[in-house]
């Protein structure tokens, strides 16, 4: 445990020296400032138009069976200012053995001349199974229940430009729940689930979550797909009302904070940092806890082993080119969730880390498939195929 609370000291005094001294860490590289904005007659890179070939993909998780499906990824830049960075969209279709499927379409758009940043996702699960352990630091894998439902998510955001990279708006995130089943509990008895410790309206009824407040960003990152240089801050809030049409009463506030440094002057090996945490309080229904684990955060946990109203996580990774189109990782985390912050101690510190090779798909504006995987500290592991880096 002390060990582990080192460790995670040591990675969140990392962040802050770098985000603090930037290049000056490494002093002995001369690195080209981030450029933020040029003047709008700056030439546009030609061949600059973007792909809108599908994707295959192709995957198999024990609670999905074989699933299959497509992704059309489109990269592109808005106006003639090649200093404007670009933009991105997702759209992602899937179906499984089980006959569960999700369509999502996600978008983050930098307006000519940056005055603008846009961004969301609109995503319908249809039958989507989870592995459900309870809630707390100290839930067991023995509690371990298969539930499933369908859920419409929306957010959208929009943030006006103020100064260079810093930006300052408003958000807006649906939630939508409803057909809650219990697939499999413990014992496999049905009717023994943690998901019944929970107010019975959760599960029961169709519950909508609708929430609205403000977002701040400074975002200096030279590629938003992969970074090689660069600064993020993200500050949000989210309150969740009846005025909204919430069924939900309450606030969730968002800290996320990431630092991305060359190692190398030739950029082939980088080093990613990021401290983030999800703060709530009011009720707080299941599906919106704060989750730690999955394919971005602590890799290794399922997504959802442990969750909470509160959520503090730090993680940190070196990336490295390889040869031709292939890079690899090897990537470390730190974090724990409570009811509140005193309940951090309990259950011991969550860790995890591993390593992972990325396919970079589009070479000119850097987007990568990657495949990692990562083990907890407890043993379990996890294999994660997505489309962009972790963080």
């Amino acid at each position: 445990m002390d060990a582990a609370l080192s460790c995670m000291r040591f990675l969140y005094l990392l962040l802050l020296v770098s985000m603090v001294s930037g290049p000056a860490v490494l002093r002995a590289q001369t690195l080209p400032p981030v450029p933020l904005a040029e003047p709008a007659s700056a030439p546009k890179a030609k061949g600059d138009k973007p792909s809108f070939i599908p994707f295959p993909i192709v995957f198999s998780q024990p609670e999905t069976g074989l699933g299959y499906g497509l992704a059309v990824l489109p990269v592109f830049r808005l106006g003639p200012d090649s200093a404007t960075r670009k933009s991105s969209a997702r759209l992602i279709g899937w179906r499984t053995q089980k006959k569960q499927s999700l369509i999502q379409l996600t978008h983050s758009i930098f307006t000519p001349g940056e005055r603008f940043f846009i961004a969301g996702e609109a995503s319908f699960y249809n039958q989507f199974p989870i592995n459900y352990y309870g809630f707390g630091p100290e839930t067991r894998l023995a509690d371990k229940s298969v539930i499933q439902y369908k859920v419409f998510i929306f957010q959208e955001r929009a943030l006006k430009r103020l100064a260079p990279g810093l930006f300052a708006g408003l958000q807006y995130r649906l939630t939508d729940l409803r057909d809650v089943q219990v697939n499999e509990g413990i014992g496999n008895d049905p009717l023994n689930s943690r998901l019944f410790d929970r107010p019975a309206r959760e599960y029961q009824q169709s519950t909508r979550v609708s929430g609205f407040g403000p977002a701040l960003l400074y975002d200096a990152r030279d590629n938003v797909l992969s970074t090689y240089r660069g600064s993020y801050l993200e500050v949000s809030a989210l309150l969740n009302g009846s005025a909204l049409g919430s069924d939900y009463r309450f606030s969730r506030y968002l800290l996320d904070a990431r630092r991305f440094q060359p190692l190398t002057s030739d950029n082939k090996t980088i080093l990613g940092v990021q401290l983030i945490g999800q703060f709530q309080s009011g009720e707080v229904p299941f599906r919106e806890l704060a989750n730690l684990g999955g394919s971005n955060l602590l890799r290794g946990y399922y997504e959802g082993r442990y969750r909470d109203r509160q959520l503090l996580a730090a993680q940190a990774e070196v990336r490295r080119v390889l040869f031709g189109r292939f890079n690899g990782v090897l990537f470390v985390g730190l974090g724990q969730v409570g009811n509140t912050f005193r309940d951090f101690g309990k259950g011991g510190l969550k860790a995890a880390g591993g390593a992972g090779l990325r396919f970079r798909f589009n070479r000119r504006d850097r987007l990568n498939v990657r495949l990692d995987y990562g083990v907890e500290r407890g043993g379990s592991s996890g294999v994660y195929f997505s489309i962009g880096e972790a963080f």
